[in-house]
């Protein structure tokens, strides 16, 4: 069953997935946590540098290599405690956080395979979700789970121009490249994802640039709490037939993941509701 974690007030966890910290990632690393701990307590997984290891293996199974499900092996090592240790450490970290940050370079399109591998181990069975709601019988999942009454900051610089990456870019448009983790992961285990940060054309930014995109960063890190999310909708107030599918008469014709969002001016605030 799925354990509600209320987050600390006023805690903070920065995921960092950059192997290496004198770069342009590294500057913005320093100085947006810098920025961020005058408000918050700021934990942080440098994952390269505590050399996480992102393969999911029979460790995270508690040890047990039979065949299964591996769903229902995750949630059994987490509830019975066997799970591996670095995977508990950052358990912790992230139940304590109300605010997650993640920051990475885009690799392929997509974040680099140890954040991937982070995500896999992390966010298990009877951790960040699995169970029922009682009420509506429909998997606890897509804004709601262990994780809710969370908000997440995606930093990611990008080699490419905001063109090639945007809504008719060559290379798709990023809001849908990234929405297996906006969506898929953070907002599958209640997390509501804000407006990606995104600094284009990464690798010739110069140190006039440097300067401007620090501070770009670091002004929007301490007007976080005057932002509203762009949320998406929630599995439990009934737009997806069976769970499955967004109903028929919502958006019709329209197949682009854009469907799923709610204007945030009309997005119910989830995270301001109370934490208990």
């Amino acid at each position: 069953m799925t354990i509600n974690h209320p987050p600390s007030p006023k805690t903070a966890l920065w995921v960092y997935a950059h192997p290496h910290r004198e770069t342009l990632n590294g500057h913005l690393f320093e100085e947006g946590s810098q920025a961020l701990s005058e408000q918050f307590q700021v934990l942080t997984s440098e994952l390269y540098t505590q050399q996480f290891d992102p393969v999911l293996s029979d460790r995270d199974l508690g040890g047990d290599a039979r065949r299964g499900s591996i769903v229902e092996l995750n949630a059994e090592a987490f509830a019975n405690g066997s799970a591996a240790s670095d995977v508990r450490e950052e358990q912790a970290k992230l139940a304590a956080a109300e605010l997650l940050v993640i920051q990475f370079p885009l690799w392929w399109y997509g974040p680099p395979a140890i954040l991937k591998g982070w995500l896999d181990r992390v966010l298990t069975a009877g951790f960040a979700f699995g169970d029922l709601d009682p009420e509506l019988g429909v998997p606890r999942r897509y804004g709601d789970g262990g994780l809710t009454r969370r908000r997440a900051l995606v930093i990611v610089t990008a080699g490419e121009d905001a063109r090639s990456i945007g809504a008719r870019g060559i290379s798709g448009d990023l809001e849908t490249l990234l929405f297996p983790l906006t969506h898929g992961a953070l907002w599958y285990v209640g997390i509501q994802a804000l407006d990606l940060h995104v600094v284009y054309d990464a690798d010739t930014v110069d140190s006039d640039r440097l300067s401007v995109e620090t501070e770009r960063l670091t002004e929007r890190i301490r007007d976080l709490g005057s932002e509203r999310v762009h949320g998406y909708r929630r599995l439990a107030d009934g737009d997806y037939s069976d769970a499955r599918a967004l109903r028929a008469d919502i958006h019709p014709g329209r197949t682009d993941l854009g469907i799923h969002r709610i204007d945030a001016h009309s997005a119910p605030d989830y995270y301001g509701e109370s934490c208990a």
